[in-house]
């Protein structure tokens, strides 16, 4: 018998499309399921207790209705805030999402790296850690955009968003103390790499940015490995938390991810 239970991945909105699409290339047999809480969309301006006290009820609810094999907290703020609570609650595997310092750190020739999240993210004790841990040598600067993420849904929808949104997130990491020396740029919210090219387009100089996906989707695919799948998968299916008023605008994009049903929990 093949064993069905999906993938559930999990975000505040569509930024965590960016860890299902290396996932899916990984694991085209796997049947997945994309979980949105459109209702506390954005989580980066929400306090750090919100989040520690919705995230784990909300997985908790979705993790009895389809019953995945995995959890993926697609989701920078959720993770550094909420993954150890969620981790407690829950006896099955979860794979969090974190910003890439280790790697930016390593990559960097001017040591002077950035970490573009949202304002929950960048102030976190856990992007400390990971400064210090593998980033000590290196000058880090940090910044917090909440219209970046607006800017990234309105992409998923078919819209262009106005590049001044784009110009001011690397303005604000530039525009630093020693900002003229940055090289490499860590991508500490999943919907930003969704953005890369328009971020990349109004840096003031040439730079690189990092960010985790594909290490999570091998992450995923080490921790399912020797598992059954179905031999052709369903449909994936995005469900949402409240009724979302922009879905038939994000269909198309949807689709391109594999998403093709929609639900509402």
């Amino acid at each position: 018998m093949t064993d069905t239970r999906p993938i559930l991945f999990f975000d505040s909105g569509v930024g965590g499309l960016s860890v299902l699409a290396p996932t899916r290339a990984l694991l085209p047999h796997a049947p997945f399921v994309y979980a949105a809480d459109n209702a506390g969309f954005p989580y980066g301006t929400k306090s750090e207790a919100e989040i520690a006290a919705r995230v784990p009820a909300l997985l908790g609810r979705l993790a009895e209705r389809y019953h995945p094999r995995i959890i993926v907290i697609a989701c920078n703020t959720a993770s550094t805030i909420a993954l150890a609570h969620v981790r407690s609650a829950l006896e099955l595997p979860i794979v969090g999402t974190v910003p890439a310092i280790k790697p930016a750190a390593l990559a960097s020739k001017s040591r002077v790296i950035g970490v573009l999240g949202t304002d929950a993210t960048v102030r976190q004790p856990y992007v400390d850690n990971l400064a210090a841990g593998f980033a000590a040598d290196c000058l880090v600067l940090r910044h917090g955009s909440a219209e970046l993420v607006e800017a990234a849904e309105a992409k998923l929808r078919g819209e262009t968003p106005d590049p001044a949104i784009f110009a001011r997130a690397m303005t604000g990491m530039t525009g630093q103390p020693g900002g003229d020396r940055l090289d490499i740029v860590v991508l500490a919210c999943t919907h930003f790499p969704l953005v890369e090219a328009e971020l990349a387009a109004a840096s003031p100089h040439a730079l690189a940015f990092v960010h985790g996906a594909e290490g999570i989707a091998r992450r995923i695919a080490s921790l399912t490995q020797g598992q059954q799948w179905p031999g052709a998968p369903g449909p994936g299916t995005i469900v949402f938390t409240a009724a979302n008023p922009d879905l038939e605008a994000m269909r198309p994009a949807l689709r391109s991810y594999g998403l093709t049903l929609d639900e509402t929990l």
